[in-house]
């Protein structure tokens, strides 16, 4: 692996910002200090002042490998990944097939290792017949287990109580649970077909995917975790409703812990008239309040973390009426950007979506020596660059397969510059670094 050098970088880490310089050598942060000096690097970076970041820790995606090479793949979708500053990822088990044996998972370790240029490490998925597997698994082997509490796909929902009870009891890692009532869904559903036929709109997602129906569901979760005292992890909260179910303290103090997804803090109700099915997803992003609601919780201790929850679909399917059009939309190609503009509003101290996007994450998972910048941790690194009068989403190309994003008519006042994978230059001055290569989340439990 080259040595790299970055100079005179705004480093932001771990609470505070501080001017500096720091070098790389053999993938790993090697020393940071005020001035390095004396040093042959291979390459060699000034920042010129730019935020020097700890790269993202993505919690939640859906790359769509193996099953949906015509929505992702683990080759498109990290080169999209790192040039929206996410350098590791962890990917959901809803593939084709699903993540729900020992083989399906060795398989998706198998395609990331030859495929992906960020980090990789992947959830197992639980289903009505596979509680034994998951009872078994190895907690070292996994990022997690995640449950879908709320339709889903296949086999994998999950809303027998028995199964939910025994789960709950016996899970050897962290849960992760989609939460939503399903019950409740389809009688909203039922009634609005009722009203209007089969004329139902995307601006009626929430009412169908409503408030209640995500409570219901997370409250149960949360019942039951503390009722077995299981390590659980509340996926994409949606609501201001859901938020009194968290502590407000350090997430090392705790074993409940949420996650908010970037599409809930950038996007609100009033944006289905523009764009339609482009923001339809599960849970449903809600209302204007229910966005703030969750900003301001990220001040706090009550949110822990913040993931993208990408989950691409054709253009063409997302064309389709309402009531046929997928749920999922393509998001971390603009990650960072996109975050980085409630930090250009004054909504969010660039050190809280650190702490956010990298710190908390690796805490949560167990993920050693990466995360922060420390000396003798891996160089997993993003350089941001400002953009006084804004960078145009549409004017740059799209890296995920599915081409196209819900973000094309902005424009935002910070771009990725530079990523850095385990010490690899992946992505520098809109290039991607096709020999970069990803290597395999640890996961010390």
């Amino acid at each position: 692996m080259s040595s790299v050098l970055i100079r005179n970088a705004r480093l932001v880490n771990e609470g505070r910002e501080f001017d500096g310089d720091l070098l790389v050598s053999h993938g790993r942060i090697v020393k940071i200090a005020r001035s390095i000096e004396g040093e042959n690097a291979t390459v060699e970076i000034d920042a010129d002042g730019q935020w020097l970041l700890p790269g993202m820790i993505d919690d939640q995606v859906h790359f769509r490998d193996p099953g949906s090479p015509d929505k992702g793949s683990f080759y498109t979708e990290s080169r999209a990944a790192v040039a929206g500053g996410i350098t590791s990822f962890m990917d959901m088990p809803n593939t084709h097939p699903a993540t729900l044996t020992l083989a399906t998972l060795a398989d998706k370790k198998r395609r990331a290792a030859i495929n992906s240029v960020a980090n990789y490490g992947f959830h197992f998925g639980v289903s009505n017949d596979n509680l034994d597997t998951v009872a078994a698994l190895n907690p070292c082997e996994v990022a997690g287990v995640k449950v879908f509490m709320g339709a889903s796909t296949g086999n994998m929902l999950v809303d027998d109580p028995r199964v939910l009870e025994r789960l709950f009891a016996e899970v050897p890692t962290i849960l992760l649970a989609h939460c939503e009532h399903t019950p409740s869904i389809d009688a909203n559903a039922t009634n609005l077909r009722a009203l209007l036929g089969e004329h139902i709109c995307a601006a009626a997602h929430p009412v169908i995917r409503n408030a209640e129906a995500c409570f219901r569901s997370s409250s149960m979760a949360v019942e039951l975790a503390k009722r077995h005292c299981t390590r659980l992890h509340v996926l994409h909260l949606t609501t201001a409703r859901e938020l009194a179910l968290f502590e407000d303290k350090p997430l090392s103090q705790k074993h409940i812990s949420a996650e908010v997804c970037l599409h809930h803090l950038l996007f609100d109700d009033r944006d289905y008239a523009d764009l339609g099915n482009q923001i339809k997803c599960n849970p449903a992003i809600k209302t204007q309040a229910d966005r703030d609601a969750l900003r301001n919780a990220l001040l706090s201790h009550r949110l822990d973390v913040i993931g993208s929850d990408h989950a691409p679909h054709t253009w063409a399917e997302k064309q389709r009426a309402y009531s046929q059009a997928p749920s999922g939309l393509p998001l971390v190609q603009h990650a960072l950007p996109a975050l980085l503009e409630l930090v250009a509003d004054g909504l969010l101290p660039i050190t809280v979506l650190v702490a956010k996007t990298s710190h908390r994450v690796a805490d949560l998972f167990a993920i050693p020596d990466r995360g922060y910048l420390r000396e003798g941790y891996w160089a997993d690194l993003v350089l941001i660059k400002p953009e006084p009068d804004g960078v145009a989403v549409s004017q740059q190309p799209i890296l995920s397969q599915c081409g196209w994003t819900p973000f094309a008519r902005r424009r935002f006042r910070h771009s990725v510059n530079t990523t850095l994978v385990s010490g690899q230059v992946a992505w520098r001055d809109k290039c991607l670094n096709d020999n970069c290569q990803g290597l395999p989340l640890r996961f010390m439990r």
